[in-house]
């Protein structure tokens, strides 16, 4: 078992907060140890509690399709959140909310274990919860998408979330070309080939 398995077993058994008593399945992460990039959102949704795995809902069928346009797959990159267990509104089930600075405090060593593990050349953290956690900063996304930034020692792509982009029209949103641009400016940085215009 590799090192990145084990600390995955630690995840599907912790109870380290609240969320673990009502989640269906924790979800770890997904993707080769050795990857160059690595994804961190917020949370899981209901798909992902419901399967075990991030970003398989329409937020990660987004995601997949925004890599397959630049030449990527799934298998190509490590996906994670920062949270490891659905967080909902009064623990229902019924609606998904943003993780409380508790439950983020509870899993983040999860996560930052995870980091160390793959060593990514560069981190794309999706939203507003993952860049402020990954960078320690109170700024928006809007202010700093876009721009590099590091986490010990690595680059860090903050950008927008794909469920932002589909509450803000999805395909037809000028959202989804600033994330395009975002993660074109990474393969470059990683000196990987790129089309020339969003497809």
């Amino acid at each position: 078992m590799s090192v990145l398995t084990d600390i995955n077993s630690e995840i599907e058994i912790c109870q380290n907060c609240e969320l673990a008593k009502r989640r269906t399945r924790a979800v770890p992460g997904e993707g080769p140890e050795n990857a160059k990039i690595m994804f961190i959102g917020e949370a899981p949704g209901w798909h992902e509690d419901q399967q075990g795995r991030p970003f398989v809902g329409p937020a990660g069928q987004f995601l997949e399709q925004l890599l397959a346009s630049i030449g990527l797959k799934r298998q190509d990159v490590y996906i994670a959140n920062v949270v490891k267990c659905r967080p909902t509104v009064n623990q229902e089930g019924t609606r998904d909310r943003p993780p409380e600075k508790d439950e983020v405090a509870a899993c983040g060593w999860m996560l930052h274990r995870q980091i160390e593990i793959i060593s990514p050349k560069v981190i794309i953290t999706l939203g507003n919860p993952s860049t402020k956690y990954i960078l320690n900063t109170e700024l928006g996304i809007t202010k700093i998408r876009g721009n590099f930034s590091e986490y010990k020692g690595i680059k860090v792509m903050p950008t927008y979330h794909p469920s932002y982009i589909l509450r803000n029209g999805g395909d037809s949103s000028p959202l989804k070309r600033d994330v395009w641009s975002d993660i074109k400016k990474v393969l470059k940085y990683l000196d990987m080939p790129f089309p020339g215009r969003m497809r």
